[in-house]
């Protein structure tokens, strides 16, 4: 069965064969063949099965005509549909469902709440030229979860429970993919202890949750040079601890140094290792690369640094490209001596940094302007990204 939704209404097709295809609370195409998003929205009953196919379409005039795409900007906005999917502590996923975007109902003594037993990943979907939507690499979200959800003793969804609920979300969200080269969907998975617990204890529940926003530039400048200034009291994460999974307790300790170094006129802080303070780790939500000649460098990581699928990515990339490319402690005196320095991340994909001040010295690359590398892998990834250049190897995704 299939009902169509025009304009900026929502394309739902059921499989009949497929074991999600079944459409729970309401019959659509019987009793509504015409359902505006804003009533579908406000239907708080509503509930689509998992695994529902929900039709993408190529015709940019779909999209949201009151979004300014040329000042979109790196924030959240309300789209139309959010994932969400329970299971117990021991891994007994129930039915995922695509309900309205809207607030979450949490008890008080919700594991996340009071032990932080949380995950998040971060991933975006492009509009290719032709009009095609895209996902980069989602297999490497899946596997990081999985990865991190050992460390906080969470269950987590499968590879392929992951990829389908991330391609519903997408594809029941796809008006708000913003046009070729105008920004991105970016798509943010959770995972967390919904489960009330008193007692420092897994949480008895989990959910899995997956929300998404248009976004522009996480940099307001775009791809221009960054200013980092590395911090030598406060560290990111420590050996042992859980700096290399992508944990939400990671992310609140850096905003204090975050906020000083913009108060001073930084774009971000770059920490270094807590055992000895001299070894570069990453700036708050981006891993960090050096160039010295045709040597590329990153820090190893070594359970304090996130593995970041840019990261890899880029690795890879310029491997392919002919650079050498090392995985090994990087310290600060090879950082300031660096030829070119640039960050990589979901949010920011390929980004040059300018210069870097430690304590008194501050350091400046490329004359403050864009490396020839950092150009080049910026402009090699995001072409693979939106599918301007051939795919060789295999990272990105149709819906």
């Amino acid at each position: 069965m299939a009902c169509a939704l025009n304009g900026s209404q929502l394309q739902l097709q059921a499989l009949s064969n497929d074991r999600h295809s079944r459409i729970r609370g309401l019959d659509l195409c019987r009793s509504m063949p015409r359902i505006e998003i804003s009533r579908l929205r406000q239907n708080k009953s509503l509930k689509i099965q998992a695994g529902v196919t929900v039709s993408t379409t190529k015709d940019t005039a779909a999209l949201g005509s009151d979004i300014d795409w040329e000042n979109i900007g790196f924030g959240i906005r309300s789209t139309d549909f959010m994932y969400v999917m329970k299971t117990d502590r021991n891994g007994e996923w129930r039915s995922g469902e695509l309900l309205p975007f809207g607030n979450l109902e949490l008890s008080p003594a919700a594991g996340v709440l009071n032990y932080g037993q949380g995950l998040f990943e971060g991933m975006k979907a492009y509009r290719t030229q032709d009009g095609s939507a895209v996902l980069f690499r989602p297999k490497e979200n899946a596997l990081r979860m999985i990865s991190g959800a050992k460390r906080m003793c969470m269950p987590a969804p499968s590879v392929g429970d992951f990829t389908a609920a991330v391609k519903s979300t997408v594809k029941a969200n796809v008006r708000w993919v913003p046009p070729h080269g105008k920004g991105s969907l970016y798509i943010r998975p959770l995972l967390i202890g919904s489960g009330a617990i008193l007692g420092l204890a897994p949480a008895p529940e989990y959910s899995f949750i997956i929300y998404v926003s248009p976004v522009g530039n996480y940099f307001k400048s775009g791809l221009a040079p960054i200013s980092l200034k590395v911090e030598t009291f406060y560290h990111r994460a420590a050996p042992g601890g859980t700096g290399g999974v992508k944990t939400i307790g990671n992310y609140a300790p850096v905003l204090k140094t975050q906020l000083d170094a913009k108060d001073q006129g930084f774009s971000d802080v770059l920490y270094l290792d807590a055992a000895e303070n001299k070894y570069v780790e990453e700036v708050s939500s981006c891993n960090i690369f050096t160039v010295k000649g045709n040597t590329i460098s990153t820090p190893e990581t070594l359970g304090t640094i996130l593995p970041g699928i840019t990261r890899k990515s880029v690795i890879e990339l310029a491997r392919d490209m002919g650079y050498k490319v090392k995985e090994t402690a990087v310290t600060v005196e090879e950082l300031l001596d660096a030829d070119e320095v640039f960050c990589t991340g979901t949010a920011v994909v390929v980004n040059p940094v300018g210069s870097i001040t430690y304590g008194d010295r501050r350091v400046t690359y490329s004359d403050g302007g864009v490396g020839k590398v950092s150009r080049a892998l910026s402009t090699s990834l995001t072409d693979i990204q939106m599918g301007r250049s051939e795919d060789k190897f295999g990272w990105v995704e149709q819906l």
